[in-house]
């Protein structure tokens, strides 16, 4: 039984999406390969566009949560 492979990490869609660009560039792939590498790169740029929202989403969480904590001087004025 064969594992299932792991979702590729932010850095490798993007490197896989550098690769894509630069086929596609060249002058060497034909118009068929071409349809699939451009269908590959709009999914993995989807994919990447979502992972920069999920993370956006949670620093903004993050930075409410310390804006939510009292901060050391409110300690020291309130003795």
């Amino acid at each position: 039984m064969s594992k299932k492979k792991e979702k590729n990490t932010f850095e490798e869609n993007l490197q896989r999406l550098e690769e894509i660009a630069a086929l596609l560039e060249g002058e060497e792939v034909s118009l068929e390969d071409s349809i699939n590498l451009f269908e590959e790169g709009i999914n993995l740029s989807k994919g990447c566009i979502d992972e920069l929202k999920n993370a956006e989403l949670k620093i903004t969480e993050l930075k409410k949560k310390l804006n939510e904590m009292p901060s050391q001087e409110d300690d020291i004025f309130e003795e």
